[in-house]
């Protein structure tokens, strides 16, 4: 695998961590207009697939028949973080559906966000299913599954229809034939599927271009979920979060996932970007994304400043006085650049 360095974090005048990645930038015609590394590299989604994981619900009537609201059809999407509005809505839709918490297949879990995670501490309150990242994830894939008639119990499983729905969808999306996609187990529980980098941005171009979708409803469940996040974009992730920040611009479909995979794309100008961070981190994505923003000339510029607010490049110690620097070394291997100026 060839990954060269994305960005560098210096600690006074000494290299201290080094990024080394991959990144995809595709426009409507699905070619490469931006590439770093060996794009063809399989790289597991992890919660980037949620908007895909999401179409087995959204497919169905199921939020019309229980009543579920915009924002508690939105978590269904969401790696959310726990916080109060979080919270109440997870727990409206537990009870909307009928649920028990008890059905969820992901392990319990205290919030992500540190102060609700304090708070939980503070007043000795035991962790909770309901509090798991993944929460909203699978009481979509529960909710799915009863609308469609499908058993509610091994939902985990890959031969249980709701998973195998997915892969013919995400099949569909990244254009790989599914016996091609490689198969894994997500932290929550169920499975978690790897293709190509570059089929990666494909599946991502389809919520920008819908219109490249050639089945009608899947194209319609795709453009409903595309909405839906960013009339909700704290309940996708919460504030002061990349994912939040970027779906605030009604012209970005965004989602990132564990180990430093993120995937955005772009209505406008019909393009679609996805990058893998090998170290894992999260905390380089801001840095990352904004300076592709920048590179291909994105005009909405509140939202490159949203994201260079989430993280300064400056380095600072527990006093906040600065001690270092991070770099950013994306360099464009592609020669294809005229897509870069829409």
């Amino acid at each position: 695998m060839i990954a060269p360095i994305l960005l560098k974090e210096w600690r006074g005048n000494v290299l201290e961590n080094v990024h080394h990645g991959l990144v995809c930038g595709i426009d409507a015609e699905k070619q490469p207009i931006f590439s770093v590394g060996d794009t063809t590299t399989p790289v597991f989604y992890r919660s980037a697939l949620k908007p895909i994981q999401a179409i087995p619900v959204f497919e169905t009537a199921v939020f019309e028949k229980y009543g579920i609201s915009t924002t508690e059809a939105a978590l269904c999407t969401a790696s959310q973080r726990g916080e109060l509005y979080h919270q109440h809505a997870l727990q409206s839709l537990l009870e909307k559906l009928g649920l028990a918490e008890d059905q969820l297949v992901c392990h319990a879990s205290y919030p992500l966000n540190e102060a609700p995670k304090f708070e939980r501490l503070w007043q000795q309150q035991p962790h909770r299913k309901l509090h798991h990242n993944c929460a909203g994830k699978h009481l979509g894939l529960l909710a799915a599954c009863r609308a469609h008639g499908w058993p509610e119990k091994d939902y985990e499983h890959l031969d249980h229809p709701v998973q195998q729905r997915i892969l013919d969808v995400l099949s569909i999306l990244a254009e790989v034939p599914k016996e091609e996609i490689e198969l894994g187990t997500d932290g929550c529980g169920v499975p978690v599927f790897a293709v190509p980098l570059q089929h990666m941005a494909i599946s991502y171009l389809k919520f920008a271009v819908p219109e490249l979708i050639e089945d009608q409803a899947l194209r319609k469940t795709v453009t409903a979920i595309g909405d839906i996040m960013n009339q909700h974009p704290t309940i996708v992730a919460s504030h002061n979060f990349i994912c939040t920040a970027l779906l605030e611009d009604d012209n970005i479909v965004a989602k990132g996932g564990a180990q430093g995979v993120y995937c955005f794309a772009l209505r406008k100008e019909k393009m679609a970007f996805a990058l893998k961070v090998l170290s894992g981190a999260e905390h380089v994505w801001p840095f990352l994304v904004a300076n592709l923003l920048e590179q291909i000339h994105y005009d909405n510029k509140d939202t490159i400043e949203r994201l260079h607010k989430l993280r300064s490049k400056t380095v600072v110690n527990d006093a906040g006085v600065p001690v270092g620097k991070s770099t950013v070394h994306l360099v464009n291997e592609c020669n294809k650049m005229e897509g870069f100026h829409a």
